[in-house]
C-alpha cells in the first residue's frame, strides 16, 4: 500500500469522488471483506459490493487474499493506498500550465507550478514504486511572520539571490553546456521554492483576509 497515490484517470479520479466509495477507501486503510466493510461502514452488503466493484475496476481497491469458507469464497481487499491526490493529467485539457504565468508574484503561477509539482511527483512515484527504487527528494516546510511587507519583500528578494547563488554553484551542465542541460550521468532535478500567507483558523475567512499585511 502506498502512503499516496496520484490518481490521473479522469473515470478514477470521478470514482473516488462519490462520498460512499471516499468512506469506503478510508475503511479500507485496513484490509476487509465485504461483509466487514459494511459492518463498519453500516451500509448494506450489496450496496458495498457494488463500490467495491467500481474501484477495483478504476484500481483503486486490491485484492490481499482470498478465504475458503465451505462452497464460499470470501474476498479480502484493501484500498491501494492510505491517501488519494487527484492530479491535474484529469483535467488535462483545463489544466493549468505554469508556461502562461511566469510571474514570480503571481499567485496563479504558485497554484499552476503546484498542480505540475503533484503531476509530476505522481508520474515519479509510480515509477520508482515499479522499479522497487527509492525516489530521492527533498521539502522545506516552515512559517514565518512578517513585520511589514517591506520585511517581506525584502526577504523574498534576499531569498531569490541565495537561490540563485547555490544553482549555479552546484548545477553541473558541464563543459560549454547550454542551461539547463546535465552533463554525462547527472540527473535533473526540479526546484519550487514558494511563499504565501498562511489561512486563518477560522475556517468561515473571507478571500480578502488572507492575502497578508500589505
Amino acid at each position: 500500500m502506498l502512503d499516496i497515490e496520484v490518481i490521473e484517470d479522469p473515470a478514477a479520479a470521478e470514482a473516488s469522488l462519490d462520498p460512499i466509495r471516499t468512506r469506503i477507501l478510508r475503511e479500507l486503510a485496513e484490509p476487509a471483506s465485504a461483509t466487514q466493510l459494511a459492518a463498519r461502514a453500516g451500509l448494506p452488503r450489496q450496496k458495498v459490493n457494488y463500490h467495491l466493484k467500481a474501484l477495483e475496476r478504476h484500481g483503486l481497491v486490491e485484492l490481499v487474499e482470498e478465504r475458503k469458507k465451505g462452497n464460499v469464497t470470501e474476498r479480502i481487499v484493501r484500498a491501494t493506498a492510505a491517501s488519494y491526490l487527484i492530479s491535474p493529467v484529469a483535467l488535462a485539457s483545463v489544466a493549468p500550465d505554469p508556461r502562461r504565468f511566469a510571474d514570480r508574484f503571481s499567485a496563479f503561477w504558485l497554484l499552476a507550478l503546484a498542480a505540475r509539482t503533484v503531476q509530476e511527483m505522481g508520474k515519479l512515484i509510480a515509477g520508482a514504486a515499479a522499479a522497487k527504487k527509492k525516489l530521492a527528494s527533498f521539502a522545506i516546510d516552515g512559517e514565518i511572520t512578517f513585520r511589514t511587507a517591506a520585511d517581506r519583500a525584502a526577504f523574498a528578494e534576499e531569498l531569490g539571490v541565495a537561490v540563485t547563488r547555490l544553482v549555479d554553484k552546484y548545477h553541473d551542465g558541464g563543459p560549454g553546456a547550454p542551461t539547463g542541460t546535465a552533463a554525462g550521468g547527472a540527473r535533473k532535478h526540479r526546484l519550487v521554492v514558494v511563499l504565501h500567507p498562511t489561512l486563518k483558523a477560522d475556517t468561515q475567512h473571507s478571500p480578502e483576509k488572507d492575502q497578508g499585511n500589505d
